[in-house]
């Protein structure tokens, strides 16, 4: 796979192209990058994704931060794990959302050689959202590609979203979340410094540093898996701030405890693959009823991992 931050000064030749946000890069996601690789190949053609940075609702929606399943650089490995060819994260600023449908496809087809145009059910390019399927298909007669609608995949009913999912993750909803991925939801980061208090306690942790942009799970204790290289191992997980210790504290944090582990982990990549949430986050009266509560929230991880 190879990486663009533009469109600009590209020169593929008839590329199939989708375009979209598609954090989190979910089952819904999946269907229409299937049905873009499977055409691509058998027509021995790149399979090209035009995402977004940042997300059109922090431009059009003057927000000024957001934090999302799939931040760029995971999303394009993710992307590039499924066998696309060519993934161009494309700035999204006020000029570019300033372009209409044909002046943005105008130039795809000049800088890929557009051939084929595979877009999802609720698609909708360029300025006011004028280019839905209609719109882009009349374009593509006078250009020389063709368009291909992919429907909508449902779960239990409902369509499966970005934004849905974000609201579970956000509610510590992980199990439910990774229904909807089509694998567990994950973060990863470099193991930081902490106040050093688990090991004091005999219960080492992990602190993970998530990238800023990067949306954290509801504070709570999670069943976790925890790769470090190529190993994994089982993780009892806590999101937040530590209210034993620390009450005042506002910015949560995330610890892991890597069970049947005894190694240095500093400055080491770490990512946590979440499973399911087992509790709420608590405030215990003692070092001692803490400690309780901890093996036996270990022991919950154990079974719900076993």
């Amino acid at each position: 796979m190879t990486h663009f931050s533009s469109l600009d000064n590209l020169s593929l030749k008839d590329a199939w192209l989708t375009v979209g946000v598609f954090d989190g890069v979910h089952l819904g996601h999946r269907a229409l990058l299937r049905r873009l690789l499977d055409g691509a190949r058998a027509a021995g053609s790149p399979a090209v994704v035009i995402t977004f940075d940042p997300h059109p609702a922090v431009v059009l929606g003057n927000r000024t931060e957001f934090q999302y399943l799939t931040p760029p650089a995971e999303r394009a490995a993710l992307l590039a794990s499924l066998g696309v060819d060519v993934v161009i994260t494309q700035t999204f600023d006020r000029a570019f959302a300033a372009q209409t449908a044909e002046e943005f496809v105008r130039l795809a087809a000049r800088t890929l050689g557009l051939r084929r145009l595979v877009i999802g059910y609720d698609t909708a390019l360029g300025r006011g959202r004028e280019g839905n399927a209609a719109r882009l298909t009349e374009i593509g007669k006078a250009l020389g590609y063709t368009v291909e609608v992919v429907e909508a995949v449902q779960q239990e009913g409902r369509i499966i979203s970005s934004s849905a999912i974000r609201q579970q993750v956000r509610e510590g909803a992980v199990a439910e979340a990774a229904k909807a991925l089509g694998r567990p939801y994950s973060l990863s980061g470099p193991v930081i410094h902490g106040d050093g208090r688990g090991r004091h306690i005999n219960i080492p942790t992990a602190n993970i540093q998530a990238a800023p942009e990067k949306l954290i799970p509801a504070n709570g204790i999670y069943a976790a898996w925890a790769w470090v290289g190529g190993e994994r191992f089982a993780a009892a997980t806590n999101i937040g701030v530590n209210p034993t210790f620390t009450p005042d504290k506002t910015a949560p944090t995330v610890e892991a405890h890597l069970l049947d582990f005894d190694r240095s982990l500093y400055g080491q990549e770490v990512k946590l693959e979440f499973v399911a949430r087992l509790r709420d986050e608590m405030r215990f009266s003692s070092v001692e009823a803490l400690l309780k509560q901890i093996y036996a929230d270990i022991a919950r991880v154990r079974e719900t991992l076993a």
